[in-house]
């Protein structure tokens, strides 16, 4: 019978000095769109569907982004014969606000000159693979490598890039990032702005 041990080894630990951390809040562009929105909104009346269609716009655009390197080791046990592969791995993390998949509240109170926005929590948008170089790689006497092996470890590395994303608390500076643009940017012609986040459901990080 065959046994998968897919194991991971810390790579704060392992990789001291080496893991690239690129924290790079992507709002030079967001910033940028949202200056000109917000030109446009000093020039017109705030309404629901206005405000709510500027909210969507801007969304898309705020996103949080990290460039993290790791460590998977890979192993694979039948019949007492293990193979066993060790990768490091580099890629990038993209997290943000989705509105496609739920909607923001939006509300207008146009006697207090008050605006709230309750968005849905941000999550892992992006997990792209940019480099993968292998330093070991045993094959068993009877167990040798075979292409399921490489969408295994192909999951996993995905995995735990993912949970480095989780780890380094992505998801927060894109909450953290899309209230604070919203915010500045609705905050026009003697409107306040208030932009809130949803409790995210709890949802344990991907094990490697």
């Amino acid at each position: 019978m065959m046994q998968m041990h897919p194991s991971r080894v810390p790579w704060r630990s392992l990789l001291t000095g080496a893991v690239v951390v690129a924290a790079a809040f992507l709002a030079v562009r967001g910033y940028a769109a949202a200056r000109g929105l917000r030109d446009q909104l000093d020039r017109t009346t705030l309404t629901h569907s206005i405000v709510v269609e500027r909210v969507r716009s801007v969304a898309k655009l705020v996103t949080s982004e990290t460039t993290v390197r790791d460590v998977v080791i890979y192993e694979n046990t039948r019949y007492g014969s293990r193979k066993r592969s060790l990768l490091v791995v580099t890629g990038r993390v993209l997290a943000g606000v989705n509105l496609d998949s739920a909607a923001a509240d939006v509300q207008v109170d146009d006697v207090a000159r008050r605006i709230t926005i309750t968005l849905p929590p941000a999550g892992i948008l992006a997990v792209e693979v940019t480099d993968v170089r292998t330093y070991d790689e045993r094959a068993g006497l009877w167990n040798p490598f075979r292409p399921a092996d490489r969408d295994s470890i192909g999951r996993q590395v995905r995995r735990q890039l993912e949970r480095a994303g989780h780890e380094l608390r992505l998801t927060e500076h894109a909450n953290r990032s899309a209230r604070q643009l919203l915010e500045t940017m609705f905050s026009v012609n003697g409107y306040t702005a208030e932009v809130r986040t949803r409790s995210a459901p709890v949802i344990r990080p991907p094990q490697g």
